[in-house]
């Protein structure tokens, strides 16, 4: 009687304790070291009902006031944030969207508790090539402006920027030769020429 432990109220523990704030059913089943996805899901659905989690979409979990960025990179996997999002911050574009622009391995526009999440499709070697995309603590891979700027004309022929001076020439042409893109090189070049 005296040694018996609640398990799922250690589970709840371990989902707050972690720095992250969304989670996929397999995250949780290595934070609790449960082995039934059954039982676990069972218990995921029973905290939802409770309050005391969120289910944003089928098969993650949040914590209530979670990141959404961080909930950017795990509906679809892989997947970065990037274009609008990364120039915005950076001060590359001026015009504000509330829209979080995500690079991934398809196109999709979804909405998740008034959030719009847009999905950008890059080839495969690009989206899995990591230079250029910094990974936070939390789960989130990002973009670096630079990164930003190469997947945004890559995807957009006719974008308009309007300041580049955030930018780093010289990561710009390091990162360049990964896109294997002639018309991308021609458009760099006249955009950040090298004196």
């Amino acid at each position: 009687m005296f040694g018996s432990r609640n398990d799922n109220g250690d589970l709840v523990l371990n989902i707050y304790k972690d720095i992250r704030t969304v989670f996929r059913l397999n995250d949780i089943a290595l934070l609790s070291g449960e082995t039934s996805f059954q039982s676990l899901n069972k218990k995921m659905n029973y905290y939802v009902h409770a309050g005391k989690l969120l289910n944003p979409r089928k098969g993650i979990y949040a914590k209530p006031g979670y990141n959404p960025e961080e909930l950017a990179c795990t509906i679809y996997t892989p997947s970065y944030i990037s274009l609008e999002s990364v120039l915005q911050k950076a001060g590359v574009v001026f015009q504000y969207d509330s829209r979080i622009s995500v690079v991934s391995y398809l196109s999709r526009s979804i909405e998740v508790e008034g959030q719009i999440y847009l999905f950008r499709k890059i080839k495969g070697e690009l989206l899995v090539n990591t230079a250029g995309i910094v990974r936070l603590d939390n789960q989130i891979n990002i973009a670096t402006v630079e990164r930003a700027f190469l997947d945004t004309l890559y995807l957009k022929t006719d974008y308009y920027f309007d300041n580049l001076n955030p930018i780093n020439k010289d990561l710009v042409y390091k990162l360049l030769p990964f896109y294997q893109s002639e018309v991308l090189t021609r458009r760099i070049n006249k955009l950040l020429p090298y004196d």
